[in-house]
């Protein structure tokens, strides 16, 4: 049986349930099922299009594996940034520029998604896992972060064990 999680958005009271990609991503998928619960301020990204994110302290070194630069609707995605990746003002801004890295937790809601960032160029993520259920209510919710905006919410990940 598949490895399966809960990611919500906690103020909005929204979940979704994603399973585990173990087969496509089996290290990413160890490493973060060995590390849930995982939770931090909901962000909406800015150039990826339909993506919301939570960036957590770099809990394990993981490889790149079954990386994507066009994800798609559904998609749960890791990106790993070691610190002299990202921006000094975007890490202040983040609260983060402290941190020697960081791991970018993410899921992608809708389509025509591109990850090009424009200091950096192409940012591949792994893909480790897929929304399999309510992902129209969590769209509409991430949705609402674009547009009334993030403070204050929190992007939360857990296990689910039956």
């Amino acid at each position: 049986m598949a490895r399966r999680m809960s990611i919500s958005l906690e103020k909005r009271g929204v979940t979704c349930v994603a399973e585990l990609l173990d087969k496509d991503a089996p290290l990413t998928c160890d490493a973060v099922w060995e590390h849930l619960p995982q939770r931090g301020d909901a962000y909406h990204a800015k150039y990826a299009r339909n993506e919301v994110y939570a960036m957590v302290e770099r809990f394990a070194e993981i490889p790149q594996e079954n990386p994507t630069v066009t994800p798609i609707p559904g998609d749960v995605v890791l990106f790993s940034f070691s610190s002299g990746m990202l921006d000094r003002k975007f890490k202040e801004e983040k609260g983060i520029d402290a941190l020697p890295g960081v791991i970018d937790l993410a899921i992608f809601y809708g389509r025509n998604n591109l990850l090009l960032n424009g200091d950096v160029g192409w940012v591949p993520g792994n893909v480790y896992g897929t929304i399999v259920e309510g992902l129209g209510e969590m769209a509409e919710a991430c949705n609402d972060v674009w547009r009334s905006g993030g403070v204050g919410e929190r992007l939360v990940y857990r296990r689910i064990t039956e």
